[in-house]
């Protein structure tokens, strides 16, 4: 046994000289920054594809509910098709008009809203993505 270790020809370090090395490398700054970096680049890549793509969405949500007004033609989130009869922003509620032969309204919240419908826009919709 002895004659193959010998054979291997690799130097034995005792494991106080390794951790005195890891002891050394831990206390260079640059060595802090290297350790960190890999956590530093996910944060940053979760940040970039996670949360500031739905802050974005966020945001156009929140103006296109500021937006709506009376007569607008707007799609809810269950896919019911109306015209905003009448607006409460204090209530949190949008009256829409589903029917015109009927004079059919029905009140949901602002949240509820998915999208308007805007006639000059070329048959796109606002707040609708792509």
């Amino acid at each position: 046994m002895t004659d193959f270790l010998s054979s291997l020809h690799v130097p034995v370090t005792s494991g106080a000289v390794c951790v005195a090395q890891a002891a050394d490398a831990a206390n260079r700054p640059e060595a802090l920054v290297l350790q960190y970096l890999p956590l530093l680049a996910i944060a940053a890549a979760a940040y970039m594809l996670l949360f500031r793509p739905e802050r974005e969405r966020q945001r156009k949500q929140q103006e296109l509910l500021a937006s709506i007004r009376k007569n607008d033609r707007v799609v809810t989130a269950a896919g019911i098709y109306g015209t905003v009869a009448a607006v409460d922003r204090d209530g949190d509620r949008v009256t829409l008009k589903i029917d015109e032969s009927s004079n059919s309204k029905l009140t949901v919240t602002f949240s509820s809203i998915a999208r308007v419908i805007r006639d000059g826009t070329g048959g796109a919709d606002e707040g609708s993505p792509g």
